[in-house]
């Protein structure tokens, strides 16, 4: 008889669900574009679930250039507009004029320190936070490194960042290791 897979209780059994949770979440990702493109994510999921963004995610792609950061900063009112009519994501002005606003900051963070992932990592001293979580009621919202990361992005010119969405994206690109302890992915992304 097969062993029960336990996974975190999060993800329940919904396929695209269970498919992010056992391949993305907790990944320590280090790709500049990939992570511009959580960011811009997380930004577009609050006040939703990330489910819904894990749903409508191809279509944010192919709405937003595949994440290209040049060609998000040069959005015109035309394209924000066709934006605000796409039924396939989410059509929030405030988070739609957010990305292109973020899209600008990124490539200038790039431009001036040379990575974004360097950027980012910096918060967490360039290593994963690994964490011990028996119970999803122990993790936090925010933490002090999203605090951190909050202000500086903030200062930075980026929009839609406030601490509970940095946390959200550090537990997703795998800065913080917060799968639960008796999770399976707990020791594959440790």
């Amino acid at each position: 008889m097969a062993k029960e897979i336990i996974r975190c209780p999060w993800c329940g059994t919904d396929p695209l669900y269970v498919k992010y949770h056992d391949e993305e979440w907790g990944v320590p990702l280090h790709d500049d574009k990939k992570l511009f493109e959580f960011l811009i994510l997380e930004g577009f999921q609050a006040g939703l679930s990330w489910r819904t963004i894990l749903y409508k995610r191809e279509n944010f792609r192919k709405a937003f250039d595949d994440f290209n950061a040049e060609k998000i900063a040069r959005y015109t009112d035309k394209k924000v507009q066709s934006l605000l009519a796409d039924a396939g994501i989410i059509r929030n002005r405030l988070k739609v004029a957010a990305s292109i606003t973020n899209a600008r900051s990124f490539l200038d963070i790039v431009e001036t320190r040379g990575s974004f992932n360097e950027y980012l990592w910096q918060f967490t001293g360039g290593k994963v936070i690994k964490n011990e979580w028996t119970s999803l009621k122990q993790l936090p919202a925010r933490t002090k490194e999203s605090d951190a990361m909050s202000k500086q992005l903030l200062k930075d010119g980026f929009k839609f960042v406030g601490s509970t969405i940095c946390y959200a994206n550090m537990q997703a690109t795998g800065m913080v290791n917060d799968h639960l302890v008796d999770c399976h992915r707990y020791k594959k992304v440790k």
